[in-house]
């Protein structure tokens, strides 16, 4: 089963994108970030035409997460994280595919640092590692999936030192991520590639996709009764060279 996750960075404005991937890949499970659309306006029709299922949580302008499924079942679980009912950013949608608990989660970016963007960054973050304990605990197999705004450590940075007053890479943040693998959730393709570097994000500025100046922010995090069935992932980069493409590139993993 191969499960994939994709900031499109507009649903809409990268549907042509989106859909040549789709029928190149054809991933059974996808996970989508930034849609950047109301719930009515998401393309179902366009996805069901390819085949593919959807579930998702839209918003205006900003945010909006989806999952879409291929040939399998799909049944919504959750919408939204739990623990803050004032939170109206659609950040988080969750649900059953193949007795798998998908989580599809767009983390807040939280720039500029410090601030109160930062600020709900963390409280956020505080949220999802409640939301990933309580996961750990009900051993049903899961996994946390999609844009974290997190550069985990050193490596998945192009110049990390460019980077110290980002929010993104952040003592506090990475530190998060760090408490997260280390109470049990695996980080898909840094196993996989433990010591490649990887990037998953090429900014539109600077040449950034040319120069492979990217940054590692899209991440699988496995639940221990999947960990074991993972047997492959990587980037399909060159779909961030494709004309009017995401800032982000599809990432995938396969599993038993």
């Amino acid at each position: 089963m191969r499960i994939a996750t994709y900031n499109i960075n507009g649903v809409n404005g990268h549907l042509p994108v989106l859909l040549q991937w789709l029928n190149e890949t054809k991933p059974d499970v996808v996970c989508l970030q930034e849609l950047k659309a109301p719930q009515e306006k998401f393309p179902e029709a366009d996805l069901l035409a390819a085949g593919y299922q959807a579930v998702w949580h839209g918003q205006k302008s900003w945010n909006g997460v989806a999952i879409l499924a291929r040939g399998l079942e799909l049944t919504e679980t959750e919408r939204g994280l739990p623990g803050d009912p004032e939170d109206l950013h659609s950040r988080y949608i969750e649900a059953m595919v193949n007795n798998i608990r998908i989580c599809c989660l767009y983390l807040p970016n939280g720039n500029p640092f410090p601030g109160p963007k930062y600020d709900y960054k963390l409280s956020w973050i505080k949220r999802l590692e409640q939301k990933a304990e309580a996961l750990l605990k009900a051993e049903t197999p899961a996994m946390l999936i999609g844009d974290f705004n997190i550069i985990p450590t050193d490596i998945d940075v192009y110049k990390p030192e460019r980077w110290l007053n980002d929010a993104l890479f952040q003592p506090g943040v990475r530190d998060a991520f760090k408490r997260l693998t280390e109470a049990g959730w695996t980080d898909a393709i840094r196993k996989l590639y433990p010591d490649e570097v990887v990037y998953t994000f090429w900014d539109y500025f600077r040449n950034a996709y040319g120069r492979d100046a990217g940054l590692r922010i899209d991440h699988f995090l496995l639940h221990p009764a999947v960990a074991g069935r993972l047997t492959g992932g990587g980037v399909d980069r060159h779909v961030r060279g494709w004309e009017k493409s995401s800032d982000h590139g599809p990432v995938w993993i396969e599993i038993k």
